[in-house]
């Protein structure tokens, strides 16, 4: 099994993206296998000067290692335009002239959890006078992608939150997968990155629960349609030798296995964002802590250790080295608790 870093390198990483980025290595490392990193950069606007940088030198730090070269979502854009072209052709992709205001799906969801179940206005037009969807196309006119979303049932087990159903024209609606900008959506994205590169065990926020339902069908769309059959052996930013991996994985449509954890809340009870300077990394370094500390309190944050803050002064608590964390994990501990987790710190 191989897991993956999926940073967005859109600022400094906080103790959040950290807590989850220890719970996918901790995942790989117990079962003796490693993890990629994926840059996830192609939401340009987003991104900013050297974050990746910033983000490697303080994985580097932690000791959170991963498998040979980050692989940049960037330098992939002709195999996402591939897997569109697949979906097109198979028509199950079609055009949306909705202004912007109207889709909310083309970047990884936040909290709250962000989803706009689509009405349709577009679909509809697709379907029943296809001459005009394509006139506008054809003329021009300002356009995103979006994806039926069939009315099927989408279920999967989450070994944190446990059995999940999600009816995706009900629950997600029909998603955009290219936006009216060109920018590729992050469903689209992360599901043809992880398809190829062999990622078959997944940690993320229990945020992206619902999106797991629509990335799973796109998934097996592709894989049914035969997308990655051939040119798997091409060079898709991994290393030479994760590559046999990848046309494997590809070819036999593996399902990955997911853990979605518990959210960070401030001290306030909101969602931690990289925003919030008092838990970014730049701080927590600057203010002389170790990594010792920083993994102690995100592994406390998992669920394995119990051990509180010894006083106001000492808020990290008990420091724990990685290989110590790694003694102590299982998902047991960590699904004891589902409840979202809230910061003592800022």
């Amino acid at each position: 099994m191989t897991g993956r870093f999926a940073p967005t390198p859109s600022g400094r990483m906080h103790i959040g993206n950290i807590y989850a980025m220890l719970g996918a290595w901790l995942s790989a490392a117990s079962r003796g296998d490693g993890v990629i990193l994926r840059i996830e950069d192609i939401d340009r606007p987003r991104v900013r000067p050297d974050a990746d940088r910033w983000i490697m030198d303080d994985l580097h730090w932690l000791g959170l290692d991963w498998i040979g070269e980050p692989v940049y979502q960037s330098a992939r854009l002709d195999r996402y335009e591939e897997a569109l072209r697949v979906l097109r052709d198979a028509g199950l992709v079609y055009p949306c002239f909705c202004s912007r205001a109207d889709i909310r799906a083309a970047s990884a969801p936040q909290e709250g959890d962000g989803f706009v179940v689509y009405p349709g206005t577009c679909r509809r037009l697709w379907q029943a006078d296809p001459a005009e969807s394509r006139r506008r196309t054809d003329t021009g006119a300002r356009h995103s992608l979006r994806l039926v979303a069939p009315d099927i049932d989408v279920t999967f087990n989450d070994r944190v939150f446990g059995s999940q159903s999600f009816n995706l024209a009900r629950d997600l609606g029909d998603t955009v997968m290219r936006r009216a900008d060109g920018l590729f959506s992050y469903q689209l994205a992360v599901t043809v990155d992880d398809l190829d590169m062999g990622v078959t065990d997944i940690v993320r926020g229990r945020d992206l629960l619902r999106s797991t339902a629509l990335q799973l069908y796109i998934r097996n769309r592709l894989v049914s349609l035969g997308f990655g059959a051939a040119g798997d052996e091409r060079d898709n930013g991994t290393h030479d030798a994760h590559n046999a991996h990848d046309a494997r994985g590809s070819r036999d449509g593996v399902i990955p296995t997911f853990a979605h954890l518990p959210l960070i809340d401030n001290a306030a009870g909101r969602r931690l964002a990289k925003r919030e300077r008092a838990l970014d990394m730049d701080t927590l370094r600057g203010e002389g802590l170790s990594p010792e500390q920083i993994i102690g309190y995100c592994a406390r944050l998992l669920g394995l250790s119990d051990l509180p803050a010894d006083d106001a002064a000492d808020p990290f608590g008990e420091p724990i080295g990685l290989d110590e964390a790694l003694e102590r994990f299982s998902w047991a501990q960590v699904r004891a608790n589902l409840a979202d987790r809230r910061t003592e710190i800022g």
